[in-house]
């Protein structure tokens, strides 16, 4: 598969900002607990989310509902953060961050919170959410429930149906495996005389972040990497790179291409590669370039041996935190954050929505600019587990991935990779425990 180095997590956060609309006409669901009286909440995002992006999802609808709220928001960067905010004695009352940094964030501070008595308080049923986002949160907090999920996202496998037509190939379907994408990849892997064309890639990131075996990067028990101790690494790999990398002039176009490590702007830029692999809503952040394509999507492959088994869930939390004096405040925010009515306005304008409804699900996407297209493949097939996480995940990941291309272009074969992997990773990991 091609790659690139991964977009950066705030990039993976980020919304589709700029076709979210301010909420109108439809009623709201009344809370229970609501006061009246004039609240400062201050909002501290995790990931960077920009200021005007965030308000255009969350804090607009927020402010409408709640008018004596003032919603204060906070953008981390890599000089301020958590740490910074505590010195300087400001509070946090919500914390948002994606399921893959709420360790470090909120539990490395010690803002986490049991929200189990808040949650029934406010009468949120969180058994109208996505389950493998709950179930997820509850394995962070050790039984409790540091977090409510309020939005979601998914992998799929974009194609360009010009470069099927063109060699007369019949479009990818809705429930194929990877060995049936790797079959397709196979005739449309072709030279046309005046240039090369690849039937499949994937963001190697996102893939073996939100893997569909649900193996983790690091074993929370011993805090060392599993890429040796789990067998079903050596699967994963060779059926998401090896058997996509032994088509006939795939590794020629690789080694063609810089350094090999290749990704996003063949599929949309350059239009040489047919299948990619992406996270759903990337499309949004950059619509010139997709408008400018003709394309499609289906549903992301699956293993042979995992039937329907999508990606990983990647939700988004918000936590109300320990320190926080408007506790039931800043309750009746989520709570109204995942009502029908705002899930379905996301969900019209392109965020995947975490209330596990289906006529919330069958709007995605359809105010968009996009509309039309098959966002119904997004929730095709079942959401993997999410594997356990550790606050070692991100500075672990970057092996993982490395390993993927050294795979492809012949630079070891997997078992020397998967040494190295756990040689470096291994180190990263102690590297940050010794600076905490």
């Amino acid at each position: 598969m091609l790659f690139r180095k991964a977009i950066s997590l705030a990039a993976f956060w980020m919304t589709a900002s700029v076709l979210v609309t301010a909420c109108a006409g439809s009623s709201v669901v009344e809370t229970s607990v609501k006061s009246n009286d004039p609240v400062t909440l201050s909002v501290f995002s995790m990931d960077g989310i920009p200021e005007d992006s965030f308000n255009q999802q969350y804090g607009d609808l927020i402010r409408k509902k709640f008018p004596n709220y003032t919603i204060k928001y906070i953008q981390a960067s890599k000089t301020y953060g958590v740490k910074e905010l505590i010195a300087a004695g400001k509070p946090i009352d919500l914390f948002f961050a994606p399921v893959g940094l709420v360790i470090n964030g909120l539990m490395d501070y010690n803002l986490q919170f049991d929200m189990t008595d808040l949650i029934k308080k406010h009468g949120v049923d969180l058994g109208l959410l996505e389950k493998t986002s709950v179930d997820a949160m509850r394995d962070i907090s050790g039984g409790k429930m540091y977090g409510v999920p309020v939005s979601n996202t998914s992998m799929v496998l974009f194609y360009n149906k010009d470069i099927f037509d063109k060699f007369g190939v019949p479009y990818p379907k809705d429930g194929m495996t990877w060995d049936e994408a790797t079959e397709l990849a196979k005739q449309v892997t072709k030279h046309d005389g005046v240039k090369q064309y690849v039937g499949l890639s994937t963001s190697p990131t996102h893939l073996l972040r939100m893997n569909q075996l649900s193996l983790p990067y690091v074993d929370p028990k011993t805090e060392k990497v599993t890429i040796n101790s789990s067998p079903e690494w050596k699967n994963l790999y060779e059926t998401l790179f090896v058997a996509p990398g032994q088509v006939s002039g795939y590794k020629e176009y690789m080694r063609a291409h810089k350094d090999g490590m290749l990704y996003r702007e063949e599929f949309y830029k350059d239009k040489e590669l047919a299948m990619f692999a992406w996270l759903t809503q990337y499309l949004f952040y950059f619509p010139n370039e997709f408008q400018a394509m003709n394309w499609d999507m289906v549903s992301l492959p699956t293993f042979k041996e995992k039937p329907g088994i999508g990606a990983q869930a990647y939700p988004a939390y918000f936590s109300v935190t320990s320190t926080s004096k408007h506790k039931d405040e800043a309750m009746e925010v989520i709570k109204y954050l995942i009502t029908e009515e705002v899930q379905a306005h996301l969900s019209k304008t392109g965020t995947m929505p975490i209330l596990n409804n289906d006529a919330v699900k069958k709007v995605f996407g359809q105010e968009s600019i996009f509309k039309g297209k098959n966002f119904n493949a997004a929730f095709y097939n079942k959401f993997a587990p999410i594997s356990p996480k550790t606050g070692y995940d991100n500075v672990a990941e970057s092996p993982y991935v490395r390993a993927a291309s050294d795979i492809i272009l012949g630079k070891m074969d997997i078992n020397s990779s998967f040494r190295s992997v756990e040689e470096q990773s291994n180190k990263k990991i102690q590297d940050s425990k010794a600076a905490k």
